[in-house]
């Protein structure tokens, strides 16, 4: 008799799958969320407008020149108003009606942001007189790190 090609290698996929998943009571969830605050969009936001200003007056004040300061600005809000849409985008009403509405708003949310990114950098040389691309890319890179610091500098888990 032949075993069944799962059961053969001593793995049940259904019964590991059970034995797994506890579904959490209002009040285990409740104290999870307390415990691991979530990390608001919004801070990021906020924290990548700041390092956006300082990329700008650093940028200003090596090159003396406000064109290149300009630059760096645009490059970092090439990055911050997207990720504005897309956070607005994923906190609206509509985005958190359900599991599958909240997918589908998440790869249409993240699609506008990549567009809007996208047509941003190709208007910036008709929009800053004397374009620096150097400075540009700075302003934009820096911005993007912020993600990662962000995660790093989170609010700590409470400890209980």
């Amino acid at each position: 008799m032949a075993l069944d090609p799962v059961r053969r290698h001593g793995f049940d996929a259904d019964e590991s799958e059970d034995q797994d998943f506890k579904r959490l009571t209002s009040q285990e969830a409740q104290a999870l969320r307390e415990r691991e605050p979530a990390l608001s969009p919004w801070w990021v936001i906020g924290l990548q407008c700041v390092v956006g200003l300082v990329v700008a007056l650093v940028a200003w004040g090596v090159s003396g020149k406000a064109s290149v300061a300009w630059s760096a600005a645009y490059g970092a809000l090439a990055v911050i108003i997207p990720a504005a849409l897309f956070a607005r985008g994923l906190m609206s009403q509509f985005s958190s009606l359900n599991a599958a509405t909240a997918g589908f708003g998440f790869f249409v949310w993240e699609s506008v942001k990549l567009a809007v990114s996208i047509a941003m950098i190709a208007a910036a040389p008709r929009l800053i007189e004397n374009l620096s691309w150097l400075a540009l890319l700075a302003g934009l890179v820096v911005t993007l790190k912020m993600y990662w610091l962000a995660l790093l500098k989170r609010p700590k888990p409470k400890q209980i």
